[in-house]
């Protein structure tokens, strides 16, 4: 077995601390990774709070890890030790549905294996997270990194990247397209990026007038404050596609009347209560709302390569280990431009 000091919540009402964990000797096929830094993601919070129900205590949260590899078993083909690679929000999935064969393994038909929080395939053993210095990966769930761009901001790059990333593709996001991203935060920044990077006119949609000057340096062309019932008028049918990225409980139905005709809203963020949204939003100018969930590791991978190419990656806050609980008080504030990572050094 593998020591490894990690942080943890016990329950869902007490604060993260120090924890010791011992990883699984290597399998064949298993990629051993020295974690060197871990993006601290919303979801991390609904979980260790049990907010989404079903959390399981001890949990290690963290499922945006780069680092470098130490050791791999004797069969693994796709990485040798001292490789910097990456691990994102899933560890397995059956390998045998048509998604996994599809190599979208994050809609797996018998559900994925959660990073943390969940079990290892076909056992009752717990998947503990990033926020750890040590992980233990099937190679097949492992991604490779480039060594050109800053390791710690390539870390939210696994989770925020991709969930901004994955949709914009699928939908051909690109050149003489007008979109607009709804909500500046890790995955709005990511979104503005990407969307910027693949020739569309980006518009931010942001509550906060404080939020226009760091939007347009993130690549935005136009902002809109939503609470300007004027301008918000004056934008209607304006866009081919939202993407939307806020999970706090908001007015869908405001936002779908800046759809074109047969535009699209992208949902990513998971408000905490259903949203209404009346039918006739849709049917009028034939509209159109998709839901999006990070991607699977090919696409994440071209992501990845696609990030060192361009020189895209997160703006982030390093943190110690220790400075986890305030830091997760500043998110739900908003605190953070726009990703807090984890330096697993201070562990």
């Amino acid at each position: 077995m593998i020591a490894t000091k990690a942080y943890a919540a016990q329950n869902a009402t007490t604060p993260l601390g120090p924890f010791t964990l011992d990883r699984r000797d290597l399998k064949p096929n298993d990629v051993h990774i020295e974690i060197r830094y871990c993006g601290v993601c919303h979801s991390d919070i609904h979980q260790a709070r049990n907010e989404w129900g079903g959390s399981k205590y001890p949990m290690v949260p963290g499922h945006e890890i780069v680092g470098r590899i130490v050791k791999v078993g004797d069969k693994v083909t796709k990485f040798k030790a001292g490789d910097l690679a990456g691990v994102g929000c899933f560890v397995d999935s059956c390998r045998s549905c048509p998604q996994c064969a599809a190599g979208e393994e994050q809609y797996c038909d018998k559900g994925m294996t959660g990073t943390y929080n969940s079990f290892e395939r076909g056992t009752t053993t717990p998947t503990y997270g990033g926020y750890s210095n040590n992980i233990v990966v099937n190679e097949q769930y492992v991604l490779r990194v480039s060594d050109k761009l800053d390791l710690s901001a390539v870390a939210p790059l696994l989770c925020a990247g991709i969930t901004t990333y994955s949709p914009l593709k699928h939908v051909g996001v690109g050149k003489g397209h007008k979109v607009a991203v709804l909500g500046l935060g890790g995955l709005g920044h990511m979104a503005v990026k990407f969307a910027a990077s693949f020739g569309a006119e980006v518009t931010m949609l942001s509550g906060s007038p404080s939020k226009e000057a760091d939007a347009k340096k993130l690549g935005a062309h136009n902002f809109i404050l939503t609470s300007d019932k004027e301008k918000m008028a004056a934008a209607a049918g304006a866009f081919d596609f939202i993407l939307n990225t806020v999970s706090a409980p908001h007015d869908y139905s405001a936002y779908l009347k800046l759809l074109k005709t047969n535009g699209t809203m992208i949902v990513v963020g998971i408000p905490p209560t259903p949203q209404a949204i009346p039918a006739s939003d849709l049917i009028m100018k034939r509209k159109t709302i998709i839901g999006s969930l990070i991607g699977g590791i090919r696409e994440t991978q071209e992501m990845l390569d696609y990030c060192a190419e361009h020189n895209i990656v997160s703006d982030v806050e390093v943190i110690s280990a220790d400075y986890i609980n305030t830091a997760y008080e500043r998110m739900l504030k908003g605190d953070v431009k726009y990703r807090f990572v984890i330096d697993t050094k201070t562990l």
